[in-house]
């Protein structure tokens, strides 16, 4: 399987890595809480635009951006716009998403920027190479908040981001018992075992999944999302407690 590297960060190799999502609505906000992820030792942070009150203001989203680069130093800086079809803050045409996230590539804001899946094939293809141009790493993404696809389903879609030429790929749906969380992780070790050629992310939302954000060294899940705050999806728990239990399962002396 094919890792990726930015500054000091390998995704695809070791234990999971943590990223610790910033939601403030403001530029002083974000910085604030970009401090408390640098206190919890992050090993990414994803910006999550769509909370951002001047997310379509590129100026003030690149002013704040730099910001946030300066605090965050060496640790990579993901940016999201979760779109409220997939469980976002706000609603956005496919134009206007493409728009946003082409111009954060072209200035270069981000290292890395999620793309959902189901903007479209044609959508994902320009900003995949729009990315590829200014040297922006591609997580292709999908969420589903309703329910848990199948175990076939589950990897179809990732596969097919994949085939789409994403650099990372990210699944997240919500269980609605038990046995759905052992299908996401039975989907997840496919991957690795079978199907995953590059890093990939998997979870399981809510109470019911918060297993599947703790596994991902023995199933293959390459991040995980904790928090230094607020959470930005059901389920999150603190990033230094993640840590701990990321570390214990790494550990070869245990």
């Amino acid at each position: 399987m094919k890792t990726i590297k930015i500054n000091n960060l390998e995704l695809g190799i070791g234990r999971p890595k943590v990223c610790i999502p910033l939601i403030g609505s403001s530029t002083s906000e974000l910085l604030e809480e970009a401090a408390n992820a640098m206190a919890s030792e992050a090993d990414l942070v994803e910006w999550r635009i769509d909370f951002f009150d001047s997310t379509s203001e590129i100026t003030e989203l690149e002013r704040t951006g730099r910001m946030l680069r300066d605090i965050l130093e060496s640790v990579p800086l993901l940016i999201t716009f979760r779109t409220k079809d997939e469980g976002g803050a706000k609603s956005i045409d496919t134009l206007s998403y493409e728009k946003v996230l082409g111009e954060i590539c072209e200035r270069k804001i981000a290292h890395m920027i999620d793309v959902e899946m189901m903007k479209g094939d044609e959508t994902a293809k320009r900003l995949i190479a729009k990315a590829r141009e200014y040297g922006v790493i591609t997580i292709g993404s999908n969420h589903d908040f309703e329910k848990t696809p199948s175990k076939g389903e589950i990897i179809r879609r990732l596969c097919k981001m994949q085939e789409l030429g994403f650099d990372m790929t990210k699944i997240a749906v919500m269980p609605r018992k038990e046995r759905d969380v052992l299908d996401l992780l039975d989907a997840t070790l496919a991957m690795k075992e079978t199907f995953g050629d590059r890093p990939f992310v998997t979870m399981s939302m809510g109470k019911i999944g918060i297993i599947s954000r703790m596994t991902g060294e023995c199933f293959g899940s390459s991040l995980t999302f904790g928090t230094a705050g607020a959470a930005s999806a059901p389920g999150q728990i603190d990033a230094k407690e993640l840590k701990q239990i990321l570390h214990i399962l790494h550990d070869d002396n245990m």
